[in-house]
């Protein structure tokens, strides 16, 4: 594949693209620049109270704006959009009735569903009936450990008609793993499954709901899906089963309730691999049009269109994914493993129901790729138009993958963000050319851009991705922190007035971005920066390799690199293959790159979301303590690091 030439460009694509009719109406209405996009975002940055109101307008937004956008908008900390504005997220997120699809799920079990929209809204109705009956009121939280599956979407939903604070997590994680998460935020409402399937196996979560909601100590609200949903209840001081919690209400038109745009709706939560999560609160003004914009501008997705993400509900994903109602895109949800029974699952799924936009990680098309799969052979991906992935950089192994094994002609787009924002900084574009390994381009609207240590632009170079003006979707604060301190030291503590995202990033000869890895986990041997991403996109191309993960050891008086790989079935790290991974990783990198030393590990511990966790492996070698082994999705392969005696010459 010539690498002189971009993997794919928009010359092809229909005329009539969202992002170029807003471009028009803008420049009727704003006057903005219309000779390119780059003009167009620079526009979006300077002139942030028009392009805001543009979405708002643009996108249909149900509600009442006010008279003012934003105010204070030199301080990040301070500036507050459209605070004069009342809307209910749930509202513009059911923006359809009748018998069209809202939702299509599938579980790994074989479980079949499909909600229409007046199934949705009915259901959302007699949901909000019930919590108002429970009590719940405005800003009263409501946690739910949770499947991706429509009952979820449909209880969020409710809670956010009424004004209720929504959070959540997978049913995989731990009983601690729960309550350092929901522990913080005092729930008025529980809300649990009576288990779930993983990798063909039925998991029982009883014991776990009982012990959550006892430490809790707060109703608790079985739904059915894998398990005894009534002995659940009953085994509980305060338990219904959703069937009960419903019985007493008929389904009528849903009551909204029109807050303030900064109004509370979702607390998320950090990987809490550091300690115990910090739990991150987000506004339903600005989850909304953040949403809107990426969703409908660099998404392009059309009312009908389907949509799907591979995400549980403890990734800012899945609240990414729901919001796609809110421009009247049939969600397609997936619970379960992504390889039971093989590794075609997702993409029968996407065959079955003709995804027009088929959203996953990097890790899962990485291990498509390993395992010999060829989607463009075996299915048939006709409709399918948009690819995303995040939750690690991409490599450009994955790219090419991606146009080789999957669809000549679709969209790629890597995307980076995080739950910090629940929306990306970076992210496709799709009026831009896609480049190998590279991320097309800033969000409309974000103040976006890479800086050195001295907090200067830098181009060429590697550095901090920041952003330097506000936006709406900032977090409106951390719970139980307030006077801003943990929100200030997250974020603003490294530059003045400048978000820090944490990312250590490049900015392409195109305009676009190449994010390295995490700065926090930055290598620094001989005073050099080096982004761990860019050693595993060179390791990971070598077959024997399923995995690596990379970490700097203090080491007399310096930094070294380490490097940790999992073998695929039957390779053995011998002196051959130690002499390949770094040649490998001299040639396509550079010698600095090259790891001290590199050891063989039978597995690589990772967050839920399937993110591998550098700084956790870096503390066990060092001896330090794991604050928060909940965070894990299998904390037991920590123990494979500590005291290793490779690490002892």
């Amino acid at each position: 594949m010539n690498s002189d030439q971009p993997l794919w460009t928009p010359s092809d694509v229909r005329q009539d693209l969202p992002l170029q009719s807003f471009m028009s109406w803008c420049a009727g209405r704003h006057g903005s620049p219309t000779t390119s996009v780059d003009d167009f975002h620079a526009w979006s940055v300077r002139e942030p109270e028009a392009f805001w109101t543009a979405i708002w307008q643009f996108c249909g937004v149900k509600g009442e704006p006010g008279t003012r956008v934003l105010v204070n908008g030199g301080d990040m900390l301070g500036a507050r959009f459209f605070p004069d504005a009342r809307l209910n997220f749930a509202e513009n997120l059911l923006s359809q009735r009748g018998a069209g699809e809202a939702m299509i799920f599938r579980g790994e079990d074989k479980a079949r569903d499909t909600w229409s929209w007046d199934r949705l809204r009915g259901n959302v109705s007699r949901l909000q009936q019930a919590m108002r009956a429970a009590g719940i009121r405005e800003g009263d939280r409501v946690a739910a450990m949770m499947p991706n599956m429509p009952e979820t979407v449909a209880l969020m939903l409710a809670a956010a008609s009424i004004g209720a604070v929504w959070s959540s997590c997978s049913p995989d994680f731990g009983e601690q793993g729960v309550l350092d998460r929901f522990g913080q935020i005092a729930p008025k409402l529980f809300i649990a499954c009576d288990g779930y399937w993983y990798n063909g196996k039925l998991q029982d979560v009883a014991d776990k709901v009982r012990a959550v909601a006892a430490a809790l100590s707060v109703p608790v609200l079985v739904i059915p899906y894998a398990g005894d949903a009534p002995a659940l209840a009953a085994s509980l001081a305060d338990g219904r089963t959703l069937s009960d919690f419903i019985a007493s209400f008929e389904a009528r038109e849903v009551e909204y309730v029109r807050l303030p745009f900064a109004h509370p709706l979702y607390i998320l939560f950090s990987s809490g691999t550091t300690g115990v999560p910090k739990c991150i609160v987000h506004s339903a003004g600005g989850v909304l049009l953040q949403h809107l914009k990426e969703h409908r501008l660099h998404c392009s997705i059309e009312p009908g269109e389907r949509l799907f993400y591979f995400t549980t509900c403890g990734w800012m994903m899945w609240n990414w994914l729901v919001s796609g109602l809110a421009v009247g895109a049939t969600l397609c949800l997936f619970d379960g493993s992504p390889f039971a029974p093989n590794e075609k699952v997702l993409f029968d799924y996407a065959q079955d129901e003709r995804f027009a936009v088929f959203g996953t990680s990097a890790k899962y098309i990485d291990a498509v790729r390993k395992s010999g799969l060829v989607p463009r052979e075996t299915h048939d991906l006709s409709h399918l138009r948009l690819m995303t992935s995040t939750g690690s950089p991409l490599s450009p192994e994955g790219f090419s993958f991606v146009y080789e094994g999957v669809k000549s002609d679709i969209h790629l787009a890597s995307i980076s963000g995080g739950t910090d924002i629940v929306s990306c900084f970076v992210l496709g574009n799709p009026l831009k050319p896609v480049w190998r390994g590279e991320i097309q381009g800033p969000g409309l609207g974000l103040a976006v851009d890479v800086w050195n240590d001295d907090g200067q632009p830098v181009r060429g170079e590697k550095g901090e991705l920041v952003c330097t003006r506000p936006f709406p979707s900032m977090p409106i604060m951390f719970w139980n922190d307030p006077e801003g301190e943990k929100y200030r030291a997250a974020y603003f503590d490294r530059f003045e007035n400048v978000w820090c995202h944490g990312d250590f990033a490049e900015w392409t000869e195109h305009g676009g971005i190449i994010i390295h890895g995490r700065s926090d986990a930055t290598l620094n041997p001989g005073g050099v920066r080096i982004g761990t991403a860019e050693i595993y996109n060179q390791v990971e191309q070598l077959p024997e390799i399923a995995e690596a993960i990379c970490i700097g050891q203090d080491w007399d008086g310096d930094v070294r690199v380490v490097l940790f790989v999992r073998l695929a079935p039957g390779a053995v790290l011998d002196d051959r293959l130690v002499n390949a991974i770094r040649n490998k990783i001299r040639t396509g990198a550079s010698p600095r790159h090259v790891p001290a030393k590199v050891i063989a590990v039978a597995d690589i511990p990772r967050t839920k979301s399937g993110k591998i966790v550098e700084l956790a492996v870096r503390d066990v070698v060092h001896g330090r303590p794991v604050k928060n082994k909940e965070a894990l999705a299998n904390p037991e392969a920590l123990d494979l690091f500590a005291d290793l005696p490779e690490l002892r010459t």
